[in-house]
């Protein structure tokens, strides 16, 4: 039998809690959702300020990453590099989704909408470390 440890909603809390934090520093309107490992909502923060569309676009940078245990942003670099069928694939190749990957295993993943795709990530990778200081956003091997 496989065991492997499990995001809980405690931990999807912390994780608001300091991605939140963080894009007050910054003055900034996001929204975050907390998938887990199936691609299914654990938590979703909208933040005042954010636009009626960044709820959906934040899942959906997180469902990408959680299915695929890589960054959003690998997706979007493999679009802009030649590779645009990619762009029909189920998932949203655009930076700001990123996986949680602790000890080689998939936990879920972050997906932040609301500024720019960079800073989307900022929030995102700030939000996992504050919970998971030894995660890491790409499989290893990958």
């Amino acid at each position: 039998m496989r065991m492997k440890p499990v995001l809980t909603l405690d931990d999807a809390k912390k994780m608001l809690a300091a991605g939140e934090a963080e894009a007050i520093k910054h003055n900034w309107g996001i929204v975050m959702a907390i998938l887990d490992d199936a691609a299914l909502l654990v938590a979703l923060h909208k933040m005042d300020g954010a636009r009626p569309g960044n709820p959906e676009i934040a899942i959906q940078k997180a469902r990408t990453s959680a299915l695929t245990q890589r960054s959003s942003k690998v997706w979007e670099d493999w679009v802009n590099h030649g590779r645009p069928s990619i762009a029909t694939m189920p998932v949203l190749p655009m930076q700001g989704g990123l996986p949680i990957i602790i000890d080689g295993q998939c936990l879920g993943a972050v997906g932040v909408s609301g500024v720019k795709s960079d800073e989307d990530e900022l929030i995102a990778r700030v939000a996992i470390h504050a919970v998971f200081p030894n995660a890491v956003f790409v499989r290893p091997g990958d």
